[in-house]
């Protein structure tokens, strides 16, 4: 029954608009804070996913710091990666080696096969003209104020020319293969030096014998310390204007042969050896890696001596 509802004098009937309220309650039920928790959650997995991109990142970076050799400090115990630290030492400079080329430009290092120079390079063989080379080398030594860096002896195989550190300075940075600025303008005067004479020369690193603090078989150590320090010299050489050619091997040693075995972290046992090769030992040492010669035995021709070893 529809109430007859009459207006106030006028005779036309009341029109009553009722309101739904369904919108306002939709606003304010639980739908927005599903959708809110989906965006949480997938926030949450985008940073987990950045989180695991950079820890994976660090770990490769350390082991291109482990395997290609950082700069690294001493502290205490040991030596550690500086690198990572963010401590000293440039992550530029590294002063590569140089690739090899057939063109070759003043100024730079011979990189190519033949041999640039325009004069005939001469044979030291007898001890009093090595001992003359040694003389030359400890003259410029000392005008670079390294005179007590260095020592040359003349040996049997040649003339052996040791750069160490002293207690006062170093040929390279603590734990780096980057060398001291001294050290770097002494190779270059002496690779135009070198470059005079025909002999062979053997570039070998030392350490001394602080180890590093990680000592897991495949972490940076002495050997690859030892081993940068002479690709360095043999680069600072070569851009000094020695020819490429002059340089018979490269190695690192570590702290296997110190100068001073009863004092093995002393600072002489950190050195680069230069050992100019006469021209017998130059034939002896390329000869251990040449061809085999009439004079080897094979290993078939000779009957065990001694009970095999055990697998």
């Amino acid at each position: 029954m529809q109430p007859n509802v009459q207006g106030h004098g006028s005779g036309h009937p009341t029109v009553i608009r009722r309101v739904s309220k369904r919108g306002h309650e939709a606003a304010h039920s639980g739908a927005w804070k599903v959708a809110f928790a989906d965006f949480c959650l997938a926030l949450l997995c985008l940073f987990l996913v950045l989180w695991l991109l950079a820890s994976r990142n660090a770990e490769r970076m350390q082991v291109v710091m482990k395997s290609a050799g950082a700069n690294l400090l001493e502290d205490g115990q040991g030596l550690s990666d500086t690198m990572s630290m963010g401590t000293r030492g440039s992550m530029i400079e590294r002063y590569p080696v140089p690739a090899r080329s057939e063109d070759v430009h003043d100024g730079e290092p011979d990189h190519g096969a033949k041999d640039p120079r325009p004069y005939e390079p001469i044979q030291l063989d007898t001890p009093q003209q090595l001992a003359d080379l040694a003389r030359h080398i400890e003259t410029i030594a000392a005008d670079e104020g390294l005179a007590g860096n260095l020592a040359t002896t003349v040996t049997a195989q040649g003339l052996r020319l040791q750069l160490h550190d002293t207690d006062d300075s170093g040929m390279f940075e603590r734990g780096s293969a980057v060398p001291s600025s001294r050290m770097r303008t002494l190779l270059h005067r002496l690779g135009p030096v070198l470059a005079q004479i025909r002999n062979r020369l053997l570039v070998t690193g030392h350490t001394d014998a602080t180890p590093y603090n990680d000592k897991t078989p495949g972490a940076f150590s002495n050997w690859g310390l030892s081993t940068q320090r002479a690709m360095a010299a043999r680069y600072e050489l070569l851009a000094g204007g020695m020819p490429e050619t002059s340089v018979l091997q490269v190695s690192g040693m570590a702290d296997t042969a110190p100068v001073k075995p009863d004092d093995a972290r002393a600072a002489v046992n950190r050195r680069i050896e230069l050992m100019v090769l006469t021209s017998a030992q130059a034939k002896a040492v390329a000869g251990m890696y040449g061809p085999v010669t009439g004079n080897s035995l094979s290993v078939a021709s000779l009957q065990p001596a001694s009970p095999p070893l055990a697998p």
